[in-house]
């Protein structure tokens, strides 16, 4: 019996099979079993009438796939398997094979298999490609074959079918293509700048370069029929076949459709590829152009009301050019049934998603879960924990508190120099936009030289946006313009960012954007691994301050401004760049460090308009949950997302569920597999523990229902490139894409024989609006209870946007992020604006925690500076150096070969209560602990009558340190205590001491050693 699963696959990607001689030539259908994935997706079943030395096949395999000469061709014996040793190729082009094989040794069926690959199992990326070409056929065979070929004495084999090893493998119908001559003629007979081809939505078209050879075979143009259901989103296709000359701008017209006196009006008919809603909310009209010769669809949507009267739509869609060439297409639309309460959203093959394309929803300015409304008095904005007082002259911060600690020396500067020296442009600010989680205002000043004006934001989790925009009245020789944050140096320890990993704040830097020429989709440039090539490192911002306060900037204006700048390599944002002459400085000079961002000499012009765009968020975001920390521990086990008994008796409260195994196989599209993840979550709710779920946009596989519907809006959402990667893309995509995540599935009853996704686009995508409904469905639907997200790509109005959604459907959703600093270079400055709407981070892979400084520990690894905790990864982290920062691994991720266990430390926090103790680490002004070595570190958890201390020497070499303990703040009497350390299994061994002991300390090791009153 067919596997549930692949039935809904097969259903949602709207294959048929069987012979049908009007959609192909030759009679298409799926093998009973699949074949060796090895031998490749596709073959013939020929018939052989007797035996021969040599036998012809001409096969009009009509392939929409390239390099077609270039793969290796086998023909085998169904009956015994044996391989027919010689093949004489005769003729082998995208139409066309013909094909002498043998000798042939007996009658019978022959399967002729022709794009065989090298299965390569696991994940990662796809390399290993297609088999090269078969040998050369023997000398003897070819020279009698040659001989006999001057007779012409050839048996032809015949032709019984064309089989797929997979429905989901299969060209069947609307890769099969017509031949150049089939096009000619069809053209010479329907004349036209274009042709339109009216098809269902369980025939997506997928070609881009070639026609289906089904419509070229009578189909009626001038009519499309569809049944549809009161409530359904319904959606069709309208096929564009261009002439031969390109067709600059497509456009559609409708007056909607009619039923006697019922209507659907004009407006609830979209055409995805023309009409949109951008990520913002804000609807648009898109440029269609097609190429000469090629093909594009227009998908159309229908928005059917629930309480839709039964009766046959008629109307009209008329399709036109820039030149006013019409062709008008009839659509009749059958409305009849009960209402489709889901719109059609659970049956994926009706494509009644799309609609989410175009979604609004979470799109708010309100204050999300744990954010408390915006105020304003007087020139001071306040938000949670933080206030900004702005100079009223520039618009610009004068005071910055953050939890009651000021952070700047002096007011923000935007400078403009000339050679008469700095600008003095003080304007008025004008208060434009005022709600509870957003305020915004104008600002303009001018002189004889030129007018600056400025818009500025201020949202509720402490974001802050400036747009300068500098239009000179003349000619204008410029100096620099340029950004300068001075901060008090004692609030300014830390830093990282422009080129710099975590570290304290150096007393002088400067440094450039780097690397001129190696931006904008250079895919060949590798990531870096050391500082001589940090081009990649997170050059467009940076973090300064404390674990108190600080602000993180960004330098905006980018073709793209998110993180993973290594992957999406963005052009540099022009004003700041400047062809390079623009750059960074730091400069630490006793009670100020002052952090500058220049743009360097130019030549303006009259008129010209220049646009400085940057971006400053205040830290920490929030208060850190240490008591969540502590209790809310994680079971993350990729390919097995089933905890066990032992796991719940550890403690275990959160599983992620993530992509690549039988609950969620396919990355970031798990709605095939919905079912099975609320029978899962519905389960382990049960027994009290809650379930997030890998769900990013990054990449996306390949078998999503929609993925034809995204591809004909071109680079909107699907990214192009190079192609290549894993077979079946090379057959179905064949153009214009870049492979990413690569998972071999060895579920064979899932239909497909890997999870090869694609990347997806930078930018306005409406996958963000798609991704966003999605998200809110399946919280709705399935019951989980948030996200993991790995290394994702969008802004932070898309973390805002999902917790607004996830609010709406399920109050206390959680966000957990994880990165791979190896892979997004420096995470904490890239993703510091995630930071309002995440609860925990996890970086993560690469990072090398033995050779990392505390400072880099605190900034880069722990989030505690911006109002959050962390878990470790790579190699298993350090566990001593980790719980100076509350941080073990999670259970039972697998990492370098280390399977991790924090399940005795986890036993350690039980007996201690360290969820209920005061967190005072070692980076406090006034530490509760500090040893006799600078090297060797002490984090204190103060509770109730006891207190554990981490011990933890960042240091290459083993140290016997004294501990200096400030026992008021322990509030212990040193006169009464005992000092041990508890045998925890892998960490160490019992140990007793006294507060007066040398406590002798392993390199890159440490202790846990509990305080407590006797």
């Amino acid at each position: 019996m067919k596997h549930i699963l692949l039935s809904i696959l097969f259903a949602c990607l709207g294959f048929s099979c069987g012979g049908n001689t009007v959609q192909a030539p030759y009679s298409y259908a799926v093998a009973e079993t699949p074949w060796s994935e090895a031998l490749g997706n596709h073959r013939a079943v020929l018939t052989v009438a007797a035996p021969a030395d040599a036998v012809r096949l001409s096969f009009d395999w009509r392939r929409p796939d390239k390099e077609v000469e270039d793969r290796r061709f086998l023909i085998i014996d169904a009956e015994t398997g044996d391989t027919i040793p010689n093949i004489q190729r005769l003729k082998v082009g995208n139409e066309q094979c013909e094909l002498l094989f043998g000798p042939v040794s007996r009658k019978g069926t022959y399967f002729f298999y022709y794009l065989p690959y090298r299965v390569q199992e696991g994940w990662g990326n796809y390399h290993r490609g297609y088999y090269p070409k078969e040998e050369a056929p023997d000398r003897q065979w070819l020279s009698a074959t040659s001989s006999a070929s001057s007779d012409g004495q050839f048996p032809e084999a015949t032709i019984a079918r064309v089989e797929s090893r997979t429905q989901f493998d299969s060209f069947f119908p609307m890769e099969v293509t017509a031949s150049a001559g089939e096009k000619e003629q069809y053209r010479q007979a329907n004349p036209g700048r274009f042709l339109v081809f009216p098809e269902d939505r369980s025939f997506p078209v997928r070609m881009k370069t070639d026609v289906p050879y089904k419509w070229l075979q009578g189909q009626d143009r001038s009519l499309f029929k569809g049944a549809a259901m009161p409530n359904e989103y319904y959606a069709f296709q309208l096929g564009i076949w261009a002439g031969n000359q390109e067709l600059k701008s497509i456009t559609y017209e409708t007056s909607g459709l009619k039923s006697g006196n019922n209507v659907i009006p004009a407006e609830a008919i979209t055409c995805f590829n023309i009409n949109g809603v951008n990520p913002l909310g804000k609807t648009f009209t898109k440029k269609v152009s097609v190429a000469p010769d090629a093909v594009q669809p227009l998908w159309f949507g229908v928005d059917l009301k629930a309480d839709q009267p039964g009766g046959t739509y008629k109307g009209v869609i008329v399709v036109s050019d820039e030149t006013g060439y019409a062709v008008p297409v009839d659509i009749e639309l059958k409305v009849s049934g009960k209402m489709l309460a889901d719109r059609g959203d659970n049956e994926l093959w009706r494509h009644s998603r799309l609609r989410w394309l175009n979604s609004t929803r979470g799109i708010s300015d309100k204050p999300t879960e744990g954010y408390t409304d915006m105020s304003l008095s007087d020139n001071r904005i306040s938000c949670l924990g933080r206030t900004v007082s702005l100079d009223m002259q520039t618009a610009l911060p004068a005071s910055v508190d953050s939890w009651g600690h000021e952070l700047l020396a002096s007011p923000v500067r935007f400078i403009i120099r000339t050679s008469s020296g700095e600008k003095k442009l003080d304007g008025t600010v004008d208060l434009t936009g005022q709600s509870e989680g957003k305020m915004s205002g104008s600002w303009k000043a001018e002189d004889d030289d030129l007018t600056l004006t400025c818009n500025g934001t201020m949202e509720f989790d402490g974001w802050i946006n400036y747009v300068y925009s500098v239009t000179p009245k003349k000619d204008l020789q410029i100096e620099d313009i340029r950004l300068e944050i001075p901060m008090k140096s004692e609030a300014a320890p830390y830093f990282m960012g422009l080129g710099l990993p975590g570290q304290e704040t150096p007393a002088n830097y400067s440094g450039g954007w780097e690397t001129q020429g190696k931006t904008v989709h250079d895919y060949a440039v590798s990531i870096p691994t050391s500082k001589s090539t940090s081009w990649l490192w997170p050059f467009d911002s940076f973090w300064c301050g404390s674990e108190k306060a600080g602000i993180h900037c960004e330098l905006r204006g980018a073709s793209y401004t998110g993180p993973l700048l290594n992957l999406y390599r963005p052009a540099y944002p022009e004003s700041w760049y400047n062809n390079g002459k623009g750059g960074f400085r730091i400069n630490r000079s006793g009670n100020r460090t002052t952090a500058t961002a220049y743009s360097g000499e130019r030549t303006l012009k009259a008129g010209e308009n220049l646009t400085f765009d940057f971006a400053l968020l205040i830290t920490p975001v929030k208060k850190v949950n240490s008591h969540s920390q502590f209790t809310d521990r994680y079971y993350h086990n990729g390919g097995a997302p089933t905890p066990g008994q032992e796991n719940l008796d550890a403690g275990i409260k959160i599983i992620n569920v993530h992509h690549a195994n039988a609950l969620n196989p396919f990355i970031n599209y798990p709605f095939i597999t919905a079912d099975k993840i609320k029978d899962f979550v519905d389960e382990w709710h049960g027994k009290g523990c809650k379930v997030k779920l890998y769900y990013t946009i990054r990449e996306l596989t390949n078998v999503v229902p929609e993925i034809w519907a995204l591809r004909s809006l071109g680079d909107e959402i699907l990214q192009g490139g190079n192609g290549g990667g894993f077979p079946w893309c090379r057959e179905h995509y064949v153009t214009d894409y870049t492979p990413q995540w690569y998972q071999h599935l060895e579920d064979q009853q899932l239909g497909v024989a890997a999870d090869a996704s694609v990347l997806t686009a930078t930018g306005d995508s409406r996958w963000y609006n798609y991704y966003v409904e999605g998200l809110a469905w399946l919280v709705e639907h399935t019951g989980i209870d948030g996200l993991y997200l790995d290394d994702v790509a969008f802004g932070r109005d898309m973390l805002k946007r999902m917790r607004h959604a996830m609010e709406e459907v399920k109050p206390g959703c959680i966000i957990d992020l994880h990165s791979n600093t190896g892979f997004s270079r420096g995470p904490a400055t890239q993703y510091a604006e995630y930071f309002p709407y995440v609860d925990k981070v996890w970086f993560g892979e690469s990072f090398m925690y033995d050779e990392m400084s505390p400072a880099n520990w605190l900034v880069e690894v722990s989030g505690i500076p911006f109002g959050l905790m962390g878990d470790m990864l790579h190699g298993g982290g350090n566990k001593w150096l980790g719980m100076q920062y509350g941080m073990t691994v999670r259970q039972p991720w697998l990492t370098e070969g280390v399977s991790c266990d924090p399940q005795y430390i986890w036993r350690l926090w039980d007996d201690f209560g360290i969820m209920d103790a005061q967190m005072i680490g070692f980076w406090e002004k006034n530490p509760a602990v500090t040893t006799s070595d600078k090297e060797v570190k002490v984090t204190a958890y103060v509770n109730k009558g006891k207190t554990l201390l981490s011990i933890g020497n960042y240091s290459g070499a083993k140290k016997q340190v004294k501990l200096n303990i400030d026992w008021k703040q322990l509030g212990l009497n040193p006169s009464s205590v005992r000092m041990q350390a508890p045998a925890v299994t892998d960490f160490q061994e019992a140990q007793e001491f006294t507060p007066a002991d040398l406590i002798p300390v392993d390199p890159k090791h440490g202790w846990l050693i509990i305080v407590s009153e006797i």
